[in-house]
């Protein structure tokens, strides 16, 4: 049996990185070269990388009533390449960013309260991915929470940042069909609600 994952950090060499653009994101051209499998190294890779940092998604979970607290908000991404019948307007996991000198569980609290109104408790990381690696820089640390889903309503947002979010409470069998059936369709949903139903059991008997 061959050896899995040979090569680390040391087998990759960044030659050249230029900025081409810097806003909300950076956007840099990435020239490197690399180890190859077969021996020897490869030319010079040229790639445009979006660095967008770290991000955190939370299972906002309840126990007592076996429901899971989704947010709806639009996004951009679903809306520039529409499809029939699907809403740009996505039923996702609370979730936010990483600003510098923050961590992934005060994210994780402040965002649940920003995005839901809820506060959580027995915050547990679940697992961190990255989204996306071929072109951009993001890691996303997901988590689960115990919440109280009667405290969840309303819409939500920092009006600074033009944000308009809904909060649905929605039983966890429905949601996991939701994803099943494709109603639920971004990467981070169908991460947390995946390992929801895997962990759901072991999550109601520690948490009550």
């Amino acid at each position: 049996m061959s050896e899995i994952q040979q090569f680390n950090q040391r087998d990759i060499e960044i030659l050249n990185e230029d900025v081409l653009y810097e806003g909300f994101f950076t956007l840099k051209k990435i020239q490197f070269k690399h180890k190859l499998f077969a021996g020897g190294e490869s030319g010079v890779v040229e790639r445009e990388l979006l660095i967008k940092g770290a991000a955190v998604a939370v299972i906002a979970y309840d126990p007592r009533e076996d429901a899971v607290v989704l947010v709806e908000q639009v996004r951009i991404g679903a809306a520039y390449h529409p499809e029939p019948n699907r809403s740009p307007w996505l039923l996702e996991l609370i979730a936010g960013m990483v600003e510098k000198g923050e961590r992934p569980e005060e994210v994780a609290l402040r965002e649940s309260e920003e995005e839901a109104g809820v506060s959580v408790k027995h915050l547990t990381h679940c697992l961190s991915v990255w989204d996306s690696p071929g072109g951009v820089v993001e890691r996303i640390h997901l988590f689960a929470g115990e919440v109280d889903s009667k405290k969840a309503k309303g819409i939500h947002g920092l009006a600074c940042e033009n944000e308009d979010i809904l909060v649905h409470v929605v039983k966890r069998e429905q949601a996991y069909q939701w994803m099943c059936e494709g109603k639920i369709d971004n990467g981070i949903a169908v991460m947390g609600l995946q390992w929801l139903q895997l962990n759901y059991a072991q999550l109601q008997q520690r948490w009550q």
